[in-house]
């Protein structure tokens, strides 16, 4: 057995004059301990080298390509424990080595074999193999703790030799030789070897800490030529029997559910995720002691919350034998974690373990653990792709930290693109709800990989809504934690009793035969089947925001955002809120701060409350009432309707054929940079809707006359702006309200 002294006694800084004297001083007033280090150490090395060359071969019909590459990789676990009644140590290693070369050769050629005119490639491949291990239990090993009088320190290592054993194998195949040859395989006899013991040491950067000067804990690593070596410790001394040997942070690897992985310090977590959280305590003394071990949620060193009382997490006990360590764990739910409870970012969570002996604190330990908010995938709706979100990312960012990640759909195309026109005025054929939703899925499943993350929240505007309810009903997973896939659903403006004004537009698409399939599963009656068949929320929560800016277009009186209507948006969501913003104004900052923003950035306290953003607990029921979606005949019937083509610059005069009512409504689809003038019967101008207005940016364009109309034909004129040529589809409607 090893005995190790430490070198030198930080008291012998009081001896020292000059700059250093006063360090030296303070650390000696803070500890007079004169007892060994105990502790753990760990040491690896590893290196990885390879080599390609490929070089023609002799007969000049052919190359030859060698591959070379070589593993190393020696792990040593040092148990550091000190000598009762002095200031010596002993040290105890367990070291394991595994390191393989592997060499590959392939040599391709051309010939032409006897009684053949045309040359065949022929080709042999060639593996050498050679691997070298070793391991090795309870070998005495060298540890050396020296103590600078500046109040820095040296931690180095000196393991032993170690016995193992060299094995190989060769092996080798071949085609297409003008005779057969079959290939060989054998393998090397196990021949003994050492391995050469290690010295190591830090550079001897580190500092003790004033207030823990009896405390060592840090690393060092050195790389070089493709080897990295590094050095890790944990030492203490003058503590009780017990300590805290480890403490260290695991979540699972999405998405293989309970495949657990440390937890990447400076990546961390991801909200909602489970965290498995293990102590290790070691006992250091010669008999069984039995611990509790306190895991707690600690605000000290916090900017804000410094003096916020912690809070207990877990509370376990264990036993740990003389001379050895034991592990305890708990999971953690680290939902809301990212949050405080009143919406400001929490970039780092504080756990604390403490180790109780007897009922008394006899070590503890804090850790920071990254927990960064879960994904924001946002589905884009009508006539719209991924870039309708472009900005959301610097939105995120701002809003917490460059953790918080935005997924528009369709923006890494090869993970899923939605299908719903990709500009306004666009009447070729798309997806389906039920297919755009399967693109959804992928999506998802892309941004949870991305980022480790086994829930997300989804921002849906519009028909993105819709395709939404789709997914959860249909698709979305469930997990054994009891939560949903999908955290929030925060619809902005969404149909969710369709709109009429699909209705009024879908009406010249059907007349010509032309598919739409976005634009007809808009319509009302086909959203009421929809609601009856797409009732299972399973356990999300929903929100909607309504628009309300607008008076009647599309044949709806009631308040709208110019595409739907308060009450189809709310529909029956119990969180839904009404701002002055049109449709195509949702996805912007101002929304995401006022509605988007309360309800996916929520605290632990109010996610295990599963309270919404005004305190009251949200409605998170599977059936949908029966009374909810209109009746399948409530539709709006065009009295007129066309579509007509524009040639760039071109101009064009529709004649409208009007009845007698008490108004007419004009609702048409097109690029902005088309204009619509509308002439009544004595050629006045009666309302336009032109380019560069903020009326021309609405998906849904609309033309209202508020005052009663006589049977007359009147003229609709068209002006494309545009350099290309634009369809115009457009409908008239009358006697509303």
């Amino acid at each position: 057995m090893t005995l190790l002294r430490s070198l030198p006694s930080i008291a012998a800084g009081l001896m020292l004059s000059g700059a250093a004297a006063p360090v030296a001083a303070k650390m000696a007033a803070a500890s007079q301990c004169a007892r060994g280090w105990t502790g753990s150490a760990q040491y690896t090395r590893n290196q990885s080298h390879s080599d390609a060359k490929t070089e023609q071969r002799v007969s000049g019909k052919g190359t030859e390509t060698t591959n070379w590459s070589m593993t190393y990789d020696y792990a040593a676990q040092v148990a550091v424990r000190a000598v009762p009644d002095s200031e010596l140590s002993t040290g105890r290693a367990n070291i394991s080595l595994t390191s393989v070369s592997t060499e590959t050769r392939t040599a391709e050629d051309r010939y032409i074999c006897p009684h053949e005119r045309t040359p065949r490639s022929m080709s042999g491949s060639f593996v050498s193999q050679s691997k070298t291990s070793a391991n090795g239990s309870g070998l005495e090993a060298e540890v050396d703790v020296s103590l600078d009088s500046d109040g820095t320190y040296t931690v180095g290592v000196r393991l032993p030799e170690v016995e193992g054993k060299v094995s190989g194998s060769n092996s080798s195949s071949f085609s297409g030789q003008c005779t057969a040859k079959a290939g060989v395989s054998d393998s090397i006899a196990d021949m003994p070897t050492s391995i050469d013991a290690v010295r190591f040491s830090s550079g001897g950067e580190d500092r003790i800490q004033p207030g823990a000067p009896d405390r060592l804990t840090g690393s060092h690593s050195v790389s070089a030529f493709g080897v990295t070596e590094t050095l890790r410790w944990n030492l203490r001394r003058c503590g009780g029997d017990l300590r805290l040997a480890n403490l260290k942070f695991e979540h699972m690897r999405f998405p293989n559910w309970g495949e657990w992985g440390e937890i990447v310090e400076q990546t961390g977590t991801i909200d909602g995720n489970l965290v498995q959280i293990t102590a290790v305590v070691a006992n250091d003394g010669p008999e069984e002691k039995s611990a509790t071990v306190k895991f707690r949620e600690t605000y000290k060193g916090d900017k804000w919350d410094g003096a916020r009382p912690d809070g207990l997490l877990e509370e376990l006990t264990i036993t740990v034998p003389a001379g050895e360590e034991r592990k305890v764990s708990f999971e953690w739910d680290s939902a809301g974690y990212a949050w405080y409870d009143d919406g400001r970012p929490r970039v780092t969570q504080r756990i604390k373990a403490e180790v109780l002996d007897a009922g008394k604190t006899v070590d503890e330990t804090t850790k920071n653990l990254k927990v960064a908010p879960k994904p924001v995938v946002l589905v884009h709706g009508l006539w719209s792709t991924w870039q309708a979100w472009e900005s959301w990312q610097n939105i995120l960012t701002t809003a917490h930290s460059y953790d918080w990640k935005a997924f528009p759909v369709g923006q890494v195309a090869e993970h899923g693109k939605m299908s719903t026109g990709e500009f306004v005025g666009n009447l070729g054929p798309t997806n389906t709800i039920a297919e755009n939703a399967s693109e959804l899925r992928s999506y998802i499943n892309y941004a949870q990989k991305d980022r480790n993350a086994w829930h997300v929240d989804l921002v849906a505007h519009s028909m993105g809504g819709l395709i939404s309810r789709r997914y959860i009903h249909a698709a979305m997973p469930t997990y054994p934690d009891g939560k949903p896939q999908v955290a929030h659903l925060v619809m902005l403006g969404t149909p969710n009793m369709g709109s009429r004004c699909a209705d009024l537009i879908s009406a010249p698409l059907e007349a010509t035969d032309r598919t739409m399939n976005a634009m007809r599963e808009l319509r009302p009656s086909v959203v009421a089947q929809f609601n009856a068949e797409h009732v299972n929320r399973k356990g999300v929560e929903f929100s909607v925001l309504a628009g309300n800016p607008l008076p009647a277009v599309c044949y709806m009186f009631d308040r709208n955002d110019g595409v739907v209507t308060v009450p189809s948006a709310t529909w029956t969501i119990e969180d839904h809120a009404q701002e002055d913003v049109i449709h195509i104004d949702m996805a912007t900052p101002a929304i995401f701060s006022s509605f988007v923003k309360p309800r996916i950035a929520v605290g632990p306290a109010k996610q295990k409350a599963g309270a919404g953003p005004s305190g009251r607990v949200m409605l998170l029921g599977f059936d949908e009432p029966a009374d909810a979606a209109p009746m399948a005949g409530d539709r709006a019937t065009p009295d007129f309707s066309t579509i007509v083509t524009l040639a760039p610059g071109a101009t064009m005069h529709v004649p409208l054929p009007v009845r007698g009512a008490r108004n007419l409504g004009l609702t048409f689809v097109a690029a902005e940079r088309v204009s619509a003038t509308l002439l009544d019967a004595a050629g006045a101008v009666a309302a336009s809707n032109r380019t560069g207005t903020p009326e021309a940016r609405q998906i849904f364009r609309s033309i209202f006359v508020d005052r009663p109309v006589t049977e007359a034909s009147w003229t609709l004129t068209l002006r494309n702006d545009d350099e290309a040529e634009r369809e115009v589809a457009l409908a008239t409607w009358s006697s509303a309200g």
